[in-house]
């Protein structure tokens, strides 16, 4: 214990450690019990499937309309007990990439929309912020069927819907390689900050010999890895998971939720809402 004590005081949690025990931290939160949890994942699969398409579908000046999808999303997220701002800290790399789509658009589409009191809003900011918002939903969706559903469930669904086997093994096995990735990675970088102490980062010197060694070890680590899941009767057919039956519950959640995506889609809900309240 006390070695293993001064080992920590000489070499703390690098990045990839971190990253490591977040890839972790999804596989907890597909491990917890909730109303969502307990659907099936084909359910689930499909209503997120069915929501980013309806997402996706509107136009790129119906920002009004986009703005009521995102009930939706929050609202499995309070069902869920999944904080919100857990998504965006666990996106937090993806999310900036995802805003900076359109983020062009106000220089080539100048012409006023509407005013703000004295103030023109151009075609491009509408474009822009509808543009944004439709990354931020498909991210928001996507998260939410992955902090809710196990790998393998998910993968099962897939399969049950007819999805190529081979695509949905590339799709398991990189979920597990970045795992085994980062790991090694992690192992390596405490291993160089032990032989160069105080120094930050790796020195450029160093970086051909690293990235190859991380290569050879991942791919030793990755046969193993599948070598295992061999033995363990791996399939594409996903026997082992734990897979819910789709029951009638299952079909009503997958039912109303669509439906309830096509009639946003096709009402302009807020301008309903907004009538309400502006005579």
């Amino acid at each position: 214990m006390p070695l293993f004590s001064a080992y920590q005081r000489a070499c703390p949690m690098n990045k990839m450690q971190k990253a490591l025990r977040e890839l972790g931290e999804m596989d907890d939160l597909a491990a917890r019990q909730s109303p969502i949890h307990s659907l099936s994942p084909t359910a689930k699969l499909l209503t997120t499937i069915a929501y980013i398409a309806v997402v996706v579908s509107f136009g790129k000046y119906q920002l009004s309309g986009l703005i009521v999808m995102v009930l939706w999303p929050v609202l499995l997220f309070q069902i869920s007990g999944i904080p919100v701002g857990l998504c965006f800290y666990k996106l937090r790399i993806v999310l900036p990439l995802v805003m900076a789509v359109g983020l062009f658009n106000p220089l080539f589409d100048r012409a006023p929309m509407l005013y703000l009191g004295s103030l023109p809003v151009s075609g491009g900011a509408f474009s822009m912020l509808t543009l944004m918002l439709k990354g931020v939903l498909c991210l928001m969706a996507s998260f939410l069927l992955m902090a809710t559903t196990p790998i393998d469930s998910l993968c099962a669904s897939l399969r049950r819907l007819h999805v190529p086997g081979l695509l949905v093994t590339l799709l398991l096995l990189t979920y597990r390689y970045v795992g085994v990735m980062t790991e090694e990675l992690a192992v390596m970088t405490d291993a160089y900050h032990l032989r160069a102490p105080g120094q930050r980062g790796i020195h450029v010197s160093a970086w051909g010999s690293f990235l190859g060694q991380l290569l050879l070890r991942s791919m030793d680590r990755a046969q193993e890895l599948y070598g295992s899941m061999l033995l363990r009767g791996y399939h594409d057919h996903f026997h082992y998971a734990l897979m819910k039956p789709f029951t009638v519950r299952d079909g009503a959640y997958a039912a109303g939720c669509i439906a309830a995506f096509l009639l946003l889609r096709l009402v302009p809900a807020a301008r309903l809402l907004g009538s309400l309240f502006v005579r």
